[in-house]
């Protein structure tokens, strides 16, 4: 099991690669403006990777993919027991928070909580908002790449729907991120001394 958690480790620290260098090579595409000079673009793309490593937007998806494997390997002989160091209700927190790939709109910017009218794609499942992701479409002109980081897939518009579990899951999220972001209230019910007399 440890050889394959290194073999594991080998492979997501590959898989962060390549989204960074993924995620670079489309920023300078979409940024680069031809000048009469010639162009580095190894120079280029080296910049824009330094910068993806600092925002690092695959290391979520890393953590989350590395926590999945552990998971499935504490379950071979474990399952339905909490892993070492984590309690119940932990894991109940993790599973709600997976249940959407992204939070947010990878074009809008915007909550998936906040959008007005969200879709998912059927073949990667991220979620955005209807109109936006409709556009980009539109603007690809062919083969559409989701604009989520490291996404390879490609966005057919009859694919990306509000499939009726979209809904749903929104709602559960939205419900989960008001009760992690509800302050503790401690009313005070000591008696002033006035009262006591």
């Amino acid at each position: 099991v440890k050889e394959l958690e290194a073999e594991f480790m080998d492979l997501l620290k590959s898989y962060e690669e390549c989204a960074n260098l993924s995620s670079a090579i489309d920023s300078v595409g979409n940024t680069y403006q031809p000048t009469e000079q010639p162009t580095d673009f190894k120079k280029l793309i080296d910049n824009e990777m330094a910068k993806t490593k600092r925002r690092s937007p695959a290391s979520s998806q890393v953590n989350q993919l590395l926590r999945q494997f552990r998971e499935a390997i504490w379950n071979v002989h474990n399952s339905g027991q909490p892993m070492p160091g984590e309690e119940q209700e932990d894991i109940v927190m993790t599973s709600t928070q997976n249940i959407l790939l992204n939070n947010t709109c990878p074009l809008s910017g915007k909550p998936v909580t906040e959008l007005s009218e969200p879709v998912r794609s059927i073949d990667c499942k991220h979620i955005y908002e209807k109109s936006v992701i409709m556009q980009y479409i539109r603007s690809k002109h062919g083969q559409p790449v989701c604009p989520v980081a490291a996404c390879p897939k490609i966005l057919v518009a009859e694919k990306v729907v509000c499939d009726p579990l979209l809904i749903i899951e929104i709602g559960e999220f939205r419900t989960m991120t008001e009760q992690t972001e509800r302050p503790n209230i401690v009313e005070d019910f000591t008696l002033d001394s006035d009262e006591e007399d």
